[in-house]
Parts: C-alpha cells; sequence; structure tokens
C-alpha cells in the first residue's frame, strides 16, 4: 500500500511511502472503535458535581412542628428537602468517569480508525518540515497548497514542534498533535489526516509493538 509523499508547497516529490497494511489496511473493528470512544469521550468528564445533602447542610435540628396533625408532609428540620434550601435527596457526588480497556483493545480500535481513513483516501502524508517562527498565515498557506482548507484536519508530527503548533493555535477546526497522542476519536473526528514521513514510523513503532 504506497501513497505519494508531498511538499508543504503541495508539489509531488516523486517518492512514495508504504503504508504498513498491519496499520493502514486492516479490516475495521466497529465495536472495539465504540468502546475506545466512549472511554475518550469519559475522560473528558470532570466529575465534579456535587450537591449537599441532608446532613450537610448547616442549620439547626429543631423539629419545626407536630408530627401529625398539621395537614402536611412530616419534614422534621429545617434542613430537609421538602424544604426550600434544605438538601437534596441523591444529589450528584464527585465520581471517576474513566473507563478502562485493554491494551489490545485501543490499539486494535486506533488501526480501525487509521484503516477507514485509509479508504476513505483522507491521509496525506508531507515530507518533514519545519517552520523558523510561528505565523498563522504560513500554515494556512501549507493548507492552501494541499488542499484541504476548510476541512476538519488533524496535523500528525512525529514530536512537539512549537512553532507549528503556535501557526495553528488560533485556527478553527485545525489541530495539531504527536504521533504518540493520536487516538481513535482524534483520527475519525477529523475530516483529513496530514502526517509527516516520520511521524508514520512513530505510529508503526506505537501501534506494532
Amino acid at each position: 500500500m504506497e501513497i505519494n509523499v508531498l511538499n508543504i508547497k503541495g508539489e509531488n516529490t516523486g517518492r512514495k511511502v508504504t503504508l504498513n497494511e498491519s496499520v493502514f489496511g486492516i479490516e475495521p473493528n466497529d465495536h472495539v472503535i465504540y468502546l475506545d470512544v466512549k472511554r475518550y469521550m469519559a475522560a473528558q468528564r470532570q466529575g465534579t458535581a456535587k450537591a449537599k445533602e441532608r446532613s450537610e447542610h448547616a442549620g439547626s435540628t429543631r423539629k419545626l412542628g407536630r408530627q401529625k396533625g398539621g395537614g402536611g408532609a412530616r419534614r422534621g428540620d429545617i434542613n430537609s428537602p421538602l424544604l426550600k434550601g434544605g438538601g437534596r435527596v441523591f444529589g450528584p457526588k464527585p465520581r471517576d468517569y474513566s473507563i478502562k480497556l485493554n491494551h489490545k483493545v485501543t490499539i486494535l480500535a486506533r488501526k480501525s480508525a487509521l484503516s477507514y481513513k485509509m479508504k476513505e483516501d483522507a491521509i496525506i502524508v508531507v515530507e518533514d518540515f519545519n517552520m523558523d517562527a510561528p505565523k498563522t498565515k504560513d500554515f494556512v498557506n501549507i493548507a492552501k497548497n494541499l488542499k484541504v482548507d476548510g476541512k476538519k484536519l488533524l496535523f500528525v508530527l512525529p514530536e512537539t514542534n512549537k512553532n507549528v503548533y503556535l501557526s495553528a493555535r488560533n485556527l478553527q477546526r485545525t489541530e495539531v498533535m504527536q504521533a504518540s497522542n493520536i487516538n481513535t476519536y482524534k483520527v475519525l473526528d477529523a475530516d483529513v489526516l496530514v502526517m509527516t514521513e516520520n511521524s508514520l514510523k512513530t505510529i508503526d513503532e506505537i501501534l506494532n509493538k
């Protein structure tokens, strides 16, 4: 499975790279994709919601009215959930929403997501490059040269590149990510993946350990 390598001007360099069939050419497994996306989305939840229950409210414990004969519910003290300002019944408490998945399941999900993108011809490979300074205008020109401007773009680099990251930070529908950090959700959420040659090597090493 070969794909042409372009430069940042959008020109064909005349070279091709061979994509690993075991990463970009497998039969996608929809169920493991669902599990991994669910895990990612759950991890984004803060889990900090908290409401005070009856015992946590500050207030007198004096019984406000007689037990029977008042014509209403037996409400007890002023912290009763029946009263305005009282405690909440079974309110939310801080919790951890994270879900654990086996490592092999996570790897299979990422391979499935990348294989889907390959089938959709939504992967572009560019030669490795560097930017002398962070300039959003230069990054926009790169996207235009590659004919991906206006699309939801995931730019995958082999390692941290501050200038490229800062150049793309203010652009909507554009994200720059290290190859070691890609996940199923981000891959599927993007319209197009733009990868450098070395980022492909990093992905191969991670997903084929």
